[in-house]
C-alpha cells in the first residue's frame, strides 16, 4: 500500500525513525521482452517459412532460435493484438472485431476492460520498464483525437512511453500521422528527405533503450514493437522495390509451387501435407493478359521490397541489442497478426479508399501509373492471387477462420535460456499448437511471476492461454493448448486435439444464412491444409465439435453471432460528442481525425475565415482535409484564393479566383451546394462577393482517407491534397479562426449504408 510505513514517528526528529521501501526489482535473471508484431504477413511470406523474399535478419533470428509452425491468431488485427497483450480471447476483451466496427455487445465494444490487464500493467509493478512503438489499433475510434480521454491510449494501459500511430489500422508509410506519448507530432523528416516510418520506429526503439541504460544498466524492459508493415499501402523506398524487378514475372502459381516445395523440404509443414488447390475465383497466371501480368508482378515487387526493407530495419534493432550485450537475455517473439490480406481485390488497388466511395480500381489506370506503385502517391495493395500464394499451403485468408486466415509465422529466440543446461533446440522447429493468447502466460512464466489476481484494485479475468515455455528447450514438450474457438464476422471454427470444424460465411451477405452455413471437418494432423472435408464421413464427431463451439462461444461473449458488422451497427454508434452545425478551427492546433471532424461529405457547407494579407502577398492552406489520396483544401497560391476537391486520387476539381487578394483585411470563404447524384457547385467568396465558381461532378461519398490524414487549419498534410502546393504549406498571413457551417444531415440512405458496409473491410 502507498501509505505503508515501517518507521517510527515521534514529536521530534530525535524521537523518530525514518523508513524507505526497498525499490522493486524483478526476479533474478529476468529477461528483456521484445514482441515484434508484423501486419498482414502470411504464413509463407517470411524467408524462414518458405518464402524467397529476402528476410535475412528474421531468418538468422529463427536459425538461432525456434520456428513455431503451428501458431495461430484470430484472423484479424485488433483482436490478435488484444490476445497477445492480455492472454485472453478477443471476445473476452471486447475486441471481437477491429475498433472501427465496434458494436454494443460485451464481446464487441472495443473497450478492453480493466479486468483484462495488459502485459505492461503486469510487469511494471515487478520492476520492468515498458514501451510501445508502432501501430496500436486498440483505442476506440471515437477516442483517437486530442480532446479524448487517454484511458485507452497506450500510456493509459501501462506503457510508460509510446511512439507510433493510433488513428486507424493503417497509415501512410512516408507521411504518417504520429503520436508521441499522448499528443500528435510531425514526422522528423519529410517525404522529400527520405522519411519512412519503419526506420523511424526503429530509431525511436533504440532511443528508448538507450535512455533507460544511461540511468539504469540492469532494469529489464518490455518493448512492444508493432510495424505498419506489411499492411497496405505497400510503401517502400524505390531502391528496395527495384531489388525485386522481374522476380515475380512467372506469377503466383509458380511461386506457390516453389514455396510449398521449400516448406516440405525444410520440415515447415509435414511431408504428407498437400498444397490446397488455387480457388476458382483466382485466375491461372498463364490465362492473364501480358500487361496484366506485368502489373500484378509489380504489385508483388512493392510488397516484397516493403517486407525486406522492414527486415533490414528490424536487423538494426537486433544488432543494437546485440552490440550492447542485451540480446542474449532478451526473449524475442516475432509474429504476424493474421494471414495475408485480400483487400486489394481481384485486380489489386492503386488506392484502397476508392472502394469506400464506389469508385473504380482498374487495371488500365494502374498500368498507366505503374511507376507510382510503392510510392507516396499510391495506396497500393496486391491482387488476391498473391494473397493465396502468401498463405501457402493453406486455404483462404485474413478475416476468415480457415487456416489461411489464422495460421501465422511465429519466431521465438532467447539465447540465454536455449543455451542453458538441458536446453535442446532439436531441429529448431516446434509443432505444438500455440495460440496468440499463449504468449502472455509464457512471458510471465519465463520471468518467474504469477498472473496478478488484481491490478489497481480490479479483479482480473483468469488468463485463458497456456504457457508453452517448456517447449523452448524441449522439442517433445506436451501440447497444453488442446481446445480453441475462432470467430470472425460470422465465420466459425473450433480446434480440439488435432481436429478442426470450420464454417465460412460471406460478410454482409444474407445467404445462405448464419444458421445454415455448412460445417466442415478436418483432421489437421493428417491434413494440415484442410484439403479433405470429413464432415460426411464422421457426422458424430462433427456434431460434438459444433456443440463444443457453442459452449465456448457462450463462455467467451462471442454471441450474438453476426456477419453484418457494418450497416447494422456502425451508423448509430455514439461518439460522445454533441450534435452541431457549426465548427470552429484554429491554426496551431493538432490534426482532427476524420471520424470526429466536421462532416462535409456531399452536403451543403460554408467555410468562412477572416485573414490579413501582408504587403508582399500571401500563400498557404487555410483549411484542408485528407491528402493526395483523397480530400479537399481551401488555400491561397500567389495571393489567389483557391479550392480543390480531390476525388480519391482519381481526379481533382479546382475553383480559383481570377484576381489576387489585395493587401489588408478580408473575409474569405466558399460555399458548396450539393446537386444530383453526388455532384455539386462551389462558389468562392471574398468580402461578400462571389469571385469564382465551379462544378464538382462527384463529391466524395463516405471517406476521404484511410491513412489517418484528418483536418488541419493553417497548414496541410503530406502528401498534399493538390499538386499545386507542397505540404505543410503554412498560411503566411494573419489567420485567427475558420468557421465551418453545415446543414443537419439525416440518417444514411440504404445505398450509402451498404457502400460503407462493403468498403469498411479495407481498414482491417
Amino acid at each position: 500500500m502507498e501509505d505503508h510505513f515501517e518507521g517510527r514517528i515521534g514529536r521530534y526528529w530525535w524521537d523518530a525513525e525514518p523508513w524507505w521501501p526497498n525499490p522493486v526489482r524483478p526476479p533474478e535473471g529476468a529477461p528483456n521482452i521484445l514482441i515484434v508484431v508484423l501486419d498482414d504477413v502470411g504464413f509463407a511470406q517470411v524467408g524462414c517459412f518458405g518464402s524467397d523474399i529476402a528476410t535475412p535478419n528474421l531468418d538468422a533470428l529463427a536459425a538461432a532460435g525456434l520456428r513455431y509452425t503451428n501458431f495461430h491468431t484470430t484472423a484479424l488485427c485488433s483482436p490478435t493484438r488484444a490476445c497477445v497483450l492480455t492472454g485472453r480471447n478477443h471476445h473476452t476483451c471486447g475486441m471481437g472485431r477491429i475498433i472501427e466496427l465496434a458494436a454494443g455487445f460485451p464481446g464487441y465494444h472495443a473497450r478492453i476492460p480493466r479486468s483484462c490487464g495488459f502485459l505492461p500493467e503486469m510487469l511494471t509493478p515487478h520492476g520492468y520498464a515498458a514501451w510501445a512503438v508502432g501501430k496500436w489499433h486498440l483505442t476506440p475510434e471515437d477516442e483517437t483525437h486530442l480532446g479524448a480521454t487517454r484511458e485507452r491510449w497506450p500510456l493509459g494501459r501501462g506503457f510508460e512511453r509510446y511512439y507510433g500511430f493510433i488513428n486507424g489500422g493503417e497509415t501512410h508509410q512516408f507521411a504518417p500521422e504520429l503520436v508521441y506519448d499522448n499528443h500528435f507530432v510531425d514526422p522528423p523528416r519529410s517525404i522529400e528527405e527520405g522519411y519512412h516510418l519503419t526506420e523511424d520506429l526503429v530509431d525511436k526503439a533504440v532511443e528508448f533503450v538507450s535512455d533507460l541504460r544511461q540511468v539504469d544498466p540492469a532494469k529489464p524492459f518490455l518493448l512492444w514493437f508493432a510495424t505498419g508493415a506489411c499492411h497496405s499501402p505497400h510503401h517502400a523506398p524505390p531502391e528496395w522495390i527495384e531489388r525485386y524487378a522481374g522476380a515475380f514475372d512467372d506469377g503466383w502459381d509458380a511461386w506457390r509451387e516453389r514455396t510449398f516445395a521449400r516448406q516440405v523440404a525444410e520440415g515447415i509443414v509435414p511431408a504428407h501435407t498437400e498444397l490446397s488447390p488455387r480457388p476458382d475465383w483466382v485466375p491461372a497466371w498463364a490465362d492473364l493478359p501480358e500487361g496484366t501480368r506485368r502489373l500484378y508482378a509489380r504489385y508483388m515487387e512493392a510488397f516484397a521490397g516493403y517486407l525486406s526493407h522492414t527486415d533490414h530495419h528490424l536487423g538494426r534493432l537486433l544488432d543494437f541489442l546485440a552490440g550492447t550485450g542485451e540480446l542474449d537475455n532478451t526473449m524475442v517473439m516475432v509474429l504476424s497478426d493474421n494471414g495475408a490480406s485480400s483487400e486489394g481485390g481481384p485486380t489489386g488497388s492503386i488506392n484502397d479508399v476508392r472502394l469506400w466511395n464506389g469508385l473504380p480500381r482498374t487495371v488500365e489506370e494502374a498500368l498507366d501509373r505503374i511507376g507510382e506503385i510503392g510510392g507516396p502517391r499510391a495506396h497500393n495493395n496486391y491482387p488476391w492471387g498473391w494473397t493465396v500464394a502468401g498463405n501457402t499451403p493453406f486455404r483462404r485468408w485474413k478475416r476468415e477462420t480457415h487456416e489461411g486466415g489464422v495460421a501465422d509465422p511465429l519466431i521465438v529466440s532467447w539465447p540465454a535460456r536455449m543455451a542453458g543446461a538441458g536446453g535442446d533446440r532439436g531441429d529448431g522447429l516446434r509443432r505444438q499448437y500455440v495460440h496468440a493468447i499463449d504468449l502472455a502466460p509464457t512471458i510471465l512464466e519465463a520471468i518467474g511471476i504469477e498472473p496478478p489476481a488484481e491490478i489497481r484494485g480490479v479483479r482480473q479475468v483468469p488468463a485463458e492461454g497456456t504457457s508453452f515455455l517448456r517447449s523452448l528447450t524441449d522439442p517433445a514438450a506436451p501440447e497444453h493448448h488442446v481446445t480453441q474457438y475462432y470467430e470472425m464476422f460470422g465465420c466459425q471454427a473450433i480446434y480440439h486435439d488435432g481436429w478442426k470444424a470450420v464454417t465460412y460465411h460471406p460478410i454482409q451477405d444474407d445467404k445462405p444464412g448464419l444458421d445454415r452455413a455448412e460445417w466442415e471437418l478436418y483432421d489437421l494432423r493428417a491434413d494440415p491444409s484442410e484439403c479433405h472435408d470429413l464432415a460426411s464421413e464422421q457426422p458424430e464427431r462433427l456434431a460434438e465439435m459444433v456443440e463444443l463451439w457453442w459452449r465456448e462461444a457462450e463462455a467467451h461473449d462471442v454471441l450474438p453471432l453476426d456477419n453484418r458488422p457494418f450497416s447494422e451497427f456502425i451508423f448509430d454508434r455514439p461518439d460522445g460528442l454533441a450534435a452541431r452545425d457549426r465548427y470552429v478551427y484554429r491554426p496551431g492546433g493538432g490534426m482532427v481525425p476524420e471520424f470526429v471532424a466536421v462532416n462535409v461529405r456531399n452536403r451543403w457547407h460554408r467555410v468562412t475565415a477572416e485573414i490579413d494579407v501582408p504587403e508582399g502577398g500571401v500563400e498557404g492552406v487555410i483549411l484542408a482535409q485528407g491528402s493526395y489520396l483523397g480530400g479537399w483544401a481551401f488555400y491561397v497560391v500567389d495571393s489567389t484564393l483557391r479550392y480543390v476537391h480531390n476525388l480519391s486520387g482519381l481526379e481533382e476539381h479546382r475553383v480559383a479566383s481570377p484576381q489576387p487578394l489585395a493587401p489588408g483585411h478580408h473575409v474569405v470563404g466558399f460555399q458548396f451546394r450539393p446537386g444530383d447524384h453526388g455532384s455539386g457547385e462551389v462558389d468562392l467568396v471574398v468580402d461578400g462577393e462571389v469571385v469564382g465558381s465551379g462544378s464538382i461532378p462527384r463529391f466524395t461519398w463516405t471517406r476521404f482517407s484511410l491513412t489517418g490524414h484528418g483536418l488541419t487549419c493553417g497548414r496541410g498534410l503530406a502528401p498534399a491534397v493538390s499538386d499545386e502546393f507542397v505540404a505543410p504549406f503554412r498560411f503566411t498571413g494573419g489567420l485567427s479562426e475558420v468557421v465551418v457551417e453545415v446543414e443537419p444531415r439525416g440518417e444514411l440512405t440504404e445505398a450509402e449504408a451498404e457502400a460503407e458496409a462493403q468498403a469498411a473491410i479495407t481498414t482491417q
